[in-house]
């Protein structure tokens, strides 16, 4: 039988307390805090500039059916995060003008790594989207922020990822197919997504009420990805950088929030080919060093819409979504990914803040990538599957889930879902996998 972490629980079991407390006290549903409002000091100190935050994320995923590995078993993984944001403009005087400090700290273990995973290639997605960048302390933001000329020019310095401002996406869902920015996803060596922080400037202009352009520039430094870097901020290691651009459209359509985004991403780091040798020849026979790119690129679309409402009250309805993203062939591994969705919040009357969410992805394996695979293969004699040594050729992986989100108190959130994938990994020799998950989000 399959027991939750005690973590799993704590949540639960707090909500107990919260129907007989007002706003202000611990443990109240209605407070955005579960330690509540610290006596009225908490708001005091937001009126004064300081926003204090401290966040939990837990994750539960266990293999129910299918996958690499049978063995039954659940697997938790989690993140702390701690917050300050400070407006500097009623702390200092200095107008407009913001600055975030963030430390995270992850743990735990992944269902996908072994269990639904081939482990001599790994997998694209992740079935419990919080695990990853390894199990440490990590500065994830330390940036200001100021504008300029009424609002029109925004600019903000610091260590950041760049899916905080480029390709952004919520991440309500568990499956990682379905959570944040999706270029660092599948460009996971140049793009670093949370909570890997490097040194960047982002630009944003307003061209009006509903369109903004913005442009960045990353430092690409794949040391920052290493568990004992988590504090770095020195500039060694750097290789180049990578420069996103990106105009946003955030519309309403009858009425109905919109955000469309269309974007590109150029990094003038060198990129090891993923087939060929330097003289054009592949370099699983020839025994030669991969041919060395001089840049790598590629581009997104993104669109999330929210289409009904129930009477009155837009916090209720229907969104659609869709994002898809393509990339350098001769470079990456996945050259195109789509994914498309909905999510219904307010479903029932007595549950007007919990929301139901629905996702399909396809995730699709560079053509050149799959060659090299099957002539490395050859050049070591092997065609057995159930070989140690063989190196299983990934195509495409297609993954599903489905999650009811269940509002128990507006400091948390738990989600049960479950995902199915098809071919994990890309990997047509696995079984498909049926998932069970669950997915806690808290604020103390």
């Amino acid at each position: 039988m399959l027991q939750l972490p005690k973590n799993c629980y704590i949540g639960l079991a707090l909500t107990a307390l919260a129907s007989n407390a007002c706003a202000n006290d611990m443990f109240a549903s209605d407070s955005p805090w579960m330690l509540g409002d610290w006596g009225g000091t908490r708001s005091e100190l937001l009126e004064k500039g300081y926003d204090f935050t401290l966040g939990y994320t837990g994750e539960m995923g266990s293999n129910l059916h299918g996958g690499y590995d049978h063995d039954r078993t659940a697997r938790y993984s989690d993140q702390f995060t701690f917050a300050s944001h400070m407006n500097l403009e009623k702390i200092l005087g200095w107008q407009d003008t913001e600055l975030q400090l963030t430390l995270t700290e992850r743990h735990g273990d992944n269902i996908s790594n072994d269990r639904i995973n081939d482990p001599r290639v790994g997998g694209f997605t992740s079935a419990q989207e919080v695990w990853g960048r390894g199990e440490t302390w990590r500065l994830t933001q330390l940036w200001i922020k100021q504008k300029y000329f009424d609002g029109a020019l925004d600019v903000k310095f610091g260590r950041f990822g760049e899916g905080e401002d480029f390709n952004s996406f919520p991440c309500d869902f568990q499956n990682l197919a379905f959570c944040g920015s999706q270029v660092g996803n599948w460009v996971g060596g140049i793009w670093y997504n949370w909570p890997v922080s490097q040194w960047a400037l982002r630009v944003r202009y307003n061209l009006n009420s509903e369109l903004y352009a913005q442009v960045g520039v990353f430092e690409q430094n794949p040391s920052n990805l290493e568990s004992g870097n988590g504090f770095k901020l020195s500039g060694s290691g750097t290789q180049g950088a990578v420069m996103p651009v990106e105009l946003v459209w955030t519309p309403r359509l009858n009425g109905f929030k919109g955000e469309y985004r269309a974007g590109y991403y150029y990094s003038n780091a060198k990129a090891q080919d993923v087939l060929k040798d330097s003289n054009g020849q592949p370099a699983a026979l020839s025994g030669a060093a991969y041919r060395s790119r001089s840049s790598k690129h590629g581009f997104w679309l993104g669109a999330q819409q929210q289409v009904t409402s129930l009477a009155s009250d837009q916090s209720r309805g229907l969104s659609l979504f869709a994002n898809t993203t393509m990339h350098d062939k001769k470079t990456n591994a996945i050259d195109n990914y789509v994914q498309a969705g909905l999510v219904y919040k307010g479903p029932f009357d007595a549950r007007a803040k919990d929301d139901i969410g629905f996702a399909l992805a396809r995730v699709h394996v560079n053509p050149g990538y799959r060659k090299n695979a099957r002539l490395a293969n050859q050049a070591a004699g092997l065609d057995d599957y159930d070989n140690p040594n063989f190196l299983p050729v990934q195509d495409t992986e297609y993954s599903a889930e489905l999650y009811y989100g269940i509002h128990l108190a507006d400091w948390l959130t738990v989600r049960p879902n479950l995902q199915y994938i098809r071919h994990p990994g890309g990997v047509s020799q696995v079984e498909d996998a049926l998932i069970g998950g669950l997915k806690i989000q808290s604020s103390f």
